[in-house]
């Protein structure tokens, strides 16, 4: 699994690994649905919203992603499960899709609250990329 949580106080965390930076940015997309619906293969690809950010790479570009996309599902209530994503020197483009929360079907697992800048980290190793995210619960 490219993602993994750990515990942090009152909070959660979001541990990241990719090879490159377009994977990191997605598996960090899913970790955080992973968190709200912990079924993601349950997800069918019926809507697609797209997206766009202007920025350099650093921690602020990966911050505002999850941002976007945990404000898609409080204002849509759009759960995405696959995402395309270039992340580029000056920002990212992405497409997302998954389809409208439906409680009928859907076991929702946290409720997440923000993504925090606390403990945020985006840094290339020498096999890839590591990113640590910190989600308010």
């Amino acid at each position: 699994m490219p993602y993994e949580t750990f515990d942090h106080t009152a909070d959660l965390g979001l541990r990241i690994w990719a090879a490159d930076l377009n994977q990191l940015f997605a598996d960090a997309a899913r970790g955080l649905f992973s968190l709200i619906l912990p079924n993601l293969d349950s997800i069918e690809p019926r809507e697609t919203v797209t997206f766009s950010f202007a920025g350099e790479v650093s921690e602020l570009l990966l911050f505002d992603w999850l941002n976007e996309l945990l404000y898609t599902f409080e204002v849509q209530h759009l759960i995405l499960s696959e995402f395309e994503v270039q992340v580029g020197p000056t920002g990212l483009q992405a497409v997302a899709r998954g389809e409208p929360l439906d409680r009928q079907r859907h076991q929702l697992d946290h409720e997440v609250k923000a993504i925090t800048y606390h403990g945020l980290k985006l840094e290339q190793q020498p096999n890839g990329w590591l990113a640590e995210v910190i989600v308010d619960i």
